[in-house]
């Protein structure tokens, strides 16, 4: 039976849809304010005992999962595929990641939160990192899986309770890793409540003293604002308007290679896709062309297909943006080199947009689908103002000589992670961090990790 998505919500009931042919996928209970201060105040009671477990106790139980997931690595595979659109290859990916690096985050966890000592010629220190209480966790859909737990991991082994409200679009695939890591948790540890803006904005209202949220950074405004009035910890990873230069001195198949899949994997529903990209006028012509032609190589299809590259879209709504933003960029003269709304249902062809004059609307606003906009450019610090030219500041790449050219260019970009000649991911230990508008504290690194907790100081004299 299809479902239309404005009847995504039905009275009392949560209805999860498959984006690329509107089948129910399953349905859920919504939780009411009511619900949701409920599973706060059982979070609150479960919360002194937690914290009470030693640190490496509950990394312990936490670990745990990480093999339970491998094990049913098809199953959820399959449902994450169904419910949020991706590629079955990049579903069993997604579970892959969130396994195997959850025992290494949890290792990291332990050494960032271990006490430490200070001392002076009259005092000595211990610095605490405790739990701040209750953390509630507000997550996406384009990572449904591996979003609420890096969300939640970094909370509960801290000692902080968690009340995780997942998207409403992927509430199905959310609810099972909840399922999994409550095997090994007491009861009341890691509650799940289910809907869309108005639980969100119960849960944020609710009695807890931290909340973590990735999504867009229009809610992430809202929910600081209603943060304010009693000044609750909030962790905020936001949106993104990613850009890509390319030097005269790049390795052009390696570029064109990195960006088609780093604009277009998973649709381009990722906040670090690369949506601009600007280019050298001495390559261009050889980049655009090798870009155009890799793309139109790209299957478009359901993601529980064989030799899926790109599944539909999260649904219409975001492809019907897509679409504007798109039609909008041509009428202000941009061409299309590849692609272009040629595709029905949730779908949307992988599209590469060029002559793309300064000003258009496309090269400020978030995209968060399928479109890879170029710009040419002759001068270097010109490339670097416009690639600055936003109030995102998440990733950025460089394509160049690593040894000077491109990384003197990539310590200009006004972004929390730049890559040189790959994605802007860091080594194991560094932080997810944004700039600008794209973040309000950070993940992952010992800091990141810290900011779990609240730091508490007990002093007594030498």
């Amino acid at each position: 039976m299809a479902v239309n998505q404005e009847t995504l919500l039905q009275g009392e009931t949560l209805v999860s849809l498959n984006p690329a042919s509107g089948e129910v996928v399953g349905e859920l209970p919504v939780a009411s304010s009511q619900a949701v201060n409920a599973a706060v105040a059982r979070a609150r009671a479960a919360q002194p005992a937690w914290a009470a477990i030693a640190l490496e106790e509950r990394v312990r139980l936490l670990v745990e999962a990480g093999p339970r997931l491998i094990e049913r690595l098809e199953e959820l595979a399959r449902l994450l595929t169904t419910e949020m659109g991706k590629p079955l290859k990049e579903a069993r990916a997604e579970i892959r990641f969130t396994a195997g690096g959850q025992k290494e985050t949890l290792s990291e966890i332990v050494e960032a939160l271990a006490p430490e000592r200070l001392e002076d010629a009259h005092t000595v220190s211990i610095l605490y990192h405790d739990p701040f209480g209750v953390c509630a966790a507000i997550s996406p859909w384009n990572f449904p899986l591996a979003m609420p737990s890096q969300l939640t991991i970094p909370a509960l082994a801290a000692g902080n309770t968690v009340v995780l409200k997942p998207s409403e679009e992927t509430p199905l695939i959310a609810q099972a890793y909840a399922d999994i890591l409550n095997e090994s948790l007491p009861e009341g540890v890691l509650q799940v409540v289910h809907g869309a803006d108005a639980t969100g904005r119960a849960l944020v209202a609710a009695d807890v003293d931290l909340i973590v949220f990735t999504g867009s950074r229009e809610t992430g405004k809202k929910i600081l604002k209603a943060a304010s009035g009693d000044l609750k910890r909030v962790i905020l990873e936001l949106g993104g308007k990613d850009p890509m230069i390319v030097l005269d001195d790049a390795d052009i198949e390696a570029a064109a290679k990195f960006a088609v899949m780093n604009s277009f994997r998973n649709a381009g529903q990722v906040c670090v896709s690369t949506e601009r990209i600007y280019v050298d006028e001495k390559v261009a012509e050889q980049f655009e062309s090798r870009v155009a032609e890799l793309t139109g190589a790209l299957v478009t299809g359901d993601g529980l297909g064989e030799g899926i590259d790109i599944g539909p879209m999260i649904n219409a709504r975001q492809r019907e943006h897509v679409i504007e933003q798109v039609n909008t960029a041509v009428a202000q003269g941009a061409k299309i080199l590849a692609g272009g709304n040629t595709l029905e249902g949730n779908y949307f062809a992988p599209t590469v947009l060029g002559n793309i004059p300064e000003g258009a609307d496309i090269m400020r606003d978030e995209t968060f689908g399928p479109v890879a906009c170029i710009v040419r450019f002759d001068d270097e610090d010109e490339a670097v103002r416009l690639a600055n030219d936003t109030p995102f500041g998440l990733g950025a790449v460089v394509f160049g000589n690593a040894d000077n050219h491109a990384t003197a260019v990539a310590r200009k970009l006004d972004a929390g992670m730049i890559g040189v000649n790959k994605d802007c991911g860091g080594a194991s230990g560094s932080p997810w961090v944004g700039a600008k508008e794209s973040g309000y504290g950070f993940h992952s690194s010992k800091e990141g990790h810290r900011q779990f907790t609240q730091h508490r100081v007990v002093s007594v004299p030498k």
